[in-house]
Formats: C-alpha cells, sequence, structure tokens
C-alpha cells in the first residue's frame, strides 16, 4: 500500500494515471464497503470487513449503516485497540489513502 508520506511521490511516478473523474464522479460518494475492503481491513484491524468492525464495537450499532450510534469516544478508544491506528481521524485518513492508491493502481 502507498502510505501517506508516499502517495504523493508513487503518483509522480506512475506512467498513467487515470483521470480522477472516471474514478469518482465530483459529487459521488463512495461506500463505506468500497473504502473499507477486505485488504485494508484484514492488513490494519482485527476484522475481516467493516461491519463485522462496528458490530463488535461497544454500542448496539450492528453494521456500518449504524455507525452514527457508536458514541465518538467509545469508537476512538475502540479504534486505538482493535486497529493499528490511534483514533478515527487515523483510519479515515490511512483508508482514504489506500482508496486513492488501490484506485489509481499505485500500490
Amino acid at each position: 500500500m502507498a502510505l501517506p508520506d508516499n502517495l504523493k511521490q508513487a503518483a509522480e511516478e506512475a506512467e498513467d494515471l487515470p483521470n480522477p473523474r472516471d474514478i469518482v464522479a465530483e459529487d459521488e460518494e463512495v461506500p463505506l464497503e468500497e473504502l473499507f475492503d477486505e485488504a485494508f481491513m484484514t492488513a490494519h484491524t482485527a476484522f475481516d470487513t467493516f461491519d463485522e468492525m462496528v458490530a463488535e464495537s461497544p454500542s448496539s450499532a450492528s453494521s456500518a449503516s449504524e455507525l452514527e450510534l457508536i458514541p465518538r469516544g467509545e469508537w476512538n478508544e475502540f479504534v486505538a485497540e482493535t486497529t493499528d491506528f490511534d483514533d478515527e481521524e487515523e483510519l479515515v485518513f490511512a483508508v482514504r489513502d489506500h482508496w486513492v492508491a488501490t484506485k489509481l493502481g499505485l500500490n
């Protein structure tokens, strides 16, 4: 995976990058399941899917669609305990970089 520090360098060294609009439209939302794919989840968390991670959290949430049911403090602690990241912010930035690198063929 292209890490945040070298994602820009990997993109600069790539010979043929697709047009970003061919990957995702300007206001298109990327589903959580696509962002948190199995490769990311198994490499950086104790879970195979994001739904599984949410369901195992200390809350009544049973899937990613219910993520908002988890209090932020509890979610940050859970992320720190079950992933390679210190909190939700680190997790989100890492998955964003993973998704971009995957879409651009940089990893």
